[in-house]
């Protein structure tokens, strides 16, 4: 792994600072780590937390994970899949489900490798007890952490950012009187299989960690200056955990993190004491300068969307207690606002171009047994932390997610053979960052929709970005490997009295991670789950448009189209909900937190109001059962509801669950959680998605203009948005109606929009301003505009 460091910078200002629509602030300190303010560039990252007496900086860096289920290798069980699937054909679910899961290849449930920190670095000051004036926040628009409190009769300042072109975490501390007085030391939580050394040498602190048998090694170093003494190259004898400083007014400190892979020859510590000095030789030298640089390349990625809703003010209320005011119902547009913003915050400080895709966690993670590993989970949370990305103008953060989908695929080519004897490529439910395709997770792991599900961003890619080299070399290729496993694995249904006789189906076949009467548990498997239709529909018709772009393979092509016109279709069962199996279940937990067979309707777009009127109904009518029994009870399930009743256009339904996911499944800093209390990024970037959704919509051809404006955002403007066919977009709306919008193509191109009923496009600078608005007679008005490549070209709605 390339060495990745880090900096930190605590500073002081008697002045108080005021905060923006941009700001997450405190008036209360916090020792728990989901409550702290998390910084990072996608490379390493940390969380800020502690009190006046004790700062805790928790350290992460993206390639710190565990080595030692990597090497595992799929068993040989193909031959076992015909009788498992006679089995189903017979009508024996159970017992079919339960051979399929001992008989296809599960390693049982033992997880996969785990992410882990690096540590802390602890900043403890003596006699600042008492304080008064306390105050923490962060920034989004510069990634900077403050914290400020007067103590001993001086004002004390701590801020703390990452940066992005130096890799660095710099730390300045500086008070108005030399009253700074305490340690500086870097640890770890210890556990049973991890080898750490912590050390001291003149002004400065290291720890190195190596784990057991896995050849996986991990350093953090910390270089500092106390009131601009320069520290000494000499290495002091180990032993003492800190370094003491007394009667300072300033500390500047740089820390840096690097590891060793698994077959890598670096000596992980000397690599960040060198880091560690070097970046403090460029801090030392200019202070200012650092900041401004990482700043101009954080605005680089931050400063493309803008969103206001509301009046504009500016709460004078912390944001915690804002959280608390929507808990009792206060309707808080401006917050919602903020939330989006700090979902893109999150998605670019923990997804880096040259990094590994985001976890459960994002990049953050303090606990070495963390919560299912901190693993990538595809059957809905990995999809979920990249549903932004490409919407909200962050495509390059969604590359990481890219390579490691098509090293996933590269080695699951045999995995695809071996356990079910098809061609193309098979993955897992879950992976970590080694991208071995194995199933690790006992009765959850029988489901073959990860690949057509992921293999969704690739066309994202495309489409968003118009790139013709990514669609033919990277996109394209995918598409036709995860079409053959499906070639391979549909079956005709022989059964002679079932209605789906010749149809083609999926058997085995899951809706993750739910289960019916009568069948396996903990998930049920059957024949042919609604999710698997809609994701080899989603995939193949990706597959087909591509050959046709490109010009290619116009006899796979037909047979792709051959095998949409056999699979099942989708239906409704007697609830009047979208059915979730072939047959029409009895489900165990109807308010199940999944909403797998929905996928169609969003992130897919196989199922639209306009177009499929009945199963948008159905839809509707599956959403409403799953909330009458209590569904929507995680953090990433509401917020996924939030771009369900997006793509149905109802803004009210979606807002109420925006709010709901911010005052119900949050912390005080805005972190996801997942019952009953666990920290999981998903659900901030499905809320960031969902938010998008409701303004701007581009699927079928059209951009929506506000296709679901809930009333409590009256007034507001967004712009850099992008929509499909590379289109920058800006709105701009008053009393609930817009009233312009802005269009900048990468290519000329018409561009067909779809704005609110009763509106009109009235003018624009536009060279060729279309004929007429034409009313659909679906609650909308259509307009064609010419786009020149690369010109903005302004509208007026009335």
């Amino acid at each position: 792994a390339a060495t990745l460091t880090a900096a930190i910078v605590l500073l002081a200002s008697p002045a108080q600072p005021a905060f923006t629509h941009d700001t997450l602030w405190y008036r209360s300190p916090t020792t728990e780590y989901m409550s702290g303010l998390p910084i990072g560039n996608g490379l390493i990252a940390a969380m800020v937390l502690g009190n006046p007496a004790e700062a805790r900086i928790a350290l992460n860096h993206t390639m710190l994970w565990r080595a030692a289920k990597n090497k595992r290798v799929n068993p040989k069980v193909a031959a076992n899949l015909p009788a498992i699937r006679e089995l189903f054909f017979q009508g024996r679910t159970l017992e079919a489900g339960q051979a399929a899961n001992a008989k296809l290849g599960s390693f049982g449930d033992i997880g996969v490798d785990s992410y882990q920190p690096v540590g802390d670095l602890s900043i403890r000051l003596t006699g600042v007890e008492k304080y008064e004036g306390y105050t923490r926040s962060l920034d989004l628009s510069t990634g900077v952490v403050t914290t400020r409190f007067r103590a001993l009769g001086a004002d004390l300042t701590q801020q703390v950012y990452i940066s992005r072109p130096d890799n660095l975490l710099y730390i300045r501390l500086k008070a108005t009187a030399p009253v700074l007085t305490g340690s500086v030391a870097l640890n770890r939580k210890r556990s049973g299989n991890v080898g750490l050394g912590i050390g001291r040498r003149p002004y400065g602190v290291s720890l190195t960690g190596k784990f057991d048998g896995e050849d996986v090694e991990f350093s953090a170093a910390c270089t500092m200056l106390v009131d601009g003494l320069k520290p000494s190259r000499k290495q002091a004898p180990r032993g003492a955990p800190d370094v003491l400083f007394t009667s300072a007014r300033s500390i500047l400190m740089v820390v840096a993190l690097t590891t060793r892979d698994p077959g890598e020859r670096k000596h992980t510590e000397k690599v960040a004491q060198d880091e560690s000095y070097a970046g403090l030789r460029l801090l030392a030298g200019d202070f200012n300068g650092c900041l401004a640089r990482h700043t101009r390349a954080h605005q680089r990625l931050y400063g493309r969307v803008k969103l206001s809703l509301g009046s504009g003010q500016l709460s004078p209320s912390p944001t915690d207690e804002r959280v608390a005011e929507m808990r009792v119902g206060r309707a808080d547009p401006a917050m919602e606002a903020l939330y989006f913003r700090y979902g893109r915050y999150l998605l670019m400080c923990s997804s880096h171009p040259k990094g590994l895709p985001a976890n459960l966690q994002g990049i953050w993670n303090e606990d070495v047994k963390p919560p299912w590993d901190c693993d990538l989970h595809h059957d809905i949370n990995l999809q979920m932390n990249y549903w932004p990305a490409e919407v909200a103008n962050l495509s390059e953060c969604a590359d990481p997610l890219l390579r490691h989908v098509e090293k996933l695929a590269k080695n699951g080519v045999a995995a695809a053979r071996d356990l079910y004897g098809c061609r193309g490529t098979y993955i897992p439910i879950v992976s970590d960052r080694w991208a071995t395709p194995v199933k690790s997770q006992g009765g959850w792991s029988e489901w073959t929709g990860a690949a057509a599900w992921l293999a969704q961003h690739f066309w994202w890619r495309w489409e968003y970005g118009q790139d013709r080299d990514f669609l033919a070399n990277r996109a394209y290729p995918l598409f036709k490997q995860v079409a053959a496993f499906y070639e391979d694995y549909l079956v005709a249904d022989p059964r002679p009295d079932s209605k789906w006789r010749g149809r083609l189906v999926t058997v085995p076949s899951q809706s993750p991670e739910n289960r019916f009467a009568g069948g396996t548990d903990p998930v049920s498997l059957a024949i042919g789950s609604t999710m698997d239709f809609q994701l080899i529909y989603d995939v193949l018709t990706h597959a087909i448009q591509s050959s046709e772009i490109l010009g290619v393979d116009a006899e796979k092509r037909s047979q792709w189209k051959g095998i949409l016109k056999r699979i099942p279709p989708l239906q409704v069962g007697r609830f009047g909900q979208l059915q979730e199996w072939l047959e029409d279940y009895e489900e165990v937990e109807p308010g199940h937190r999944h909403l797998s067979h929905l996928f169609g309707l969003f992130p897919g777009d196989q199922i639209t109001p306009e177009k499929t009127p009945k199963l948008a109904a159905a839809a509707r009518a599956s959403i409403e059962r799953r909330l009458s029994f209590k569904g929507g009870h995680t953090g990433w399930s509401r917020s996924w509801l939030i771009g369900l009743f997006a793509r149905l256009g109802d803004g009210d339904a979606a807002e109420e669950h925006l709010s709901h996911l911010i005052s119900d499944f949050a912390t005080v800093s805005l972190l996801d959680l997942h019952p009953p209390r666990i920290f999981q990024i998903d659900g901030n970037f499905g809320g960031t998605a969902g938010v998008a959704e409701m303004l701007m919509q581009s699927h079928g051809g059209f951009i929506r203009i506000l296709p679901a404006l809930p009333k409590r955002w009256s007034e507001g403007s967004v712009s850099g948005l992008i929509a499909r066919g590379a289109i920058e977009t800006g709105i701009r709306w008053s009393a609930g109606r817009a009233t312009g919008v802005s269009l900048k193509a990468k290519s000329a191109q018409w561009i067909r929009l779809r704005v609110p009923a009763g509106s009109r496009v009235v003018s624009g600078d536009s060279p060729r301003m279309p004929a007429r608005n034409i009313d659909t007679g679906i609650g909308a008005t259509d307009v064609t505009v010419w786009c020149p490549a690369g010109v903005r070209v302004t509208l007026t709605v009335r």
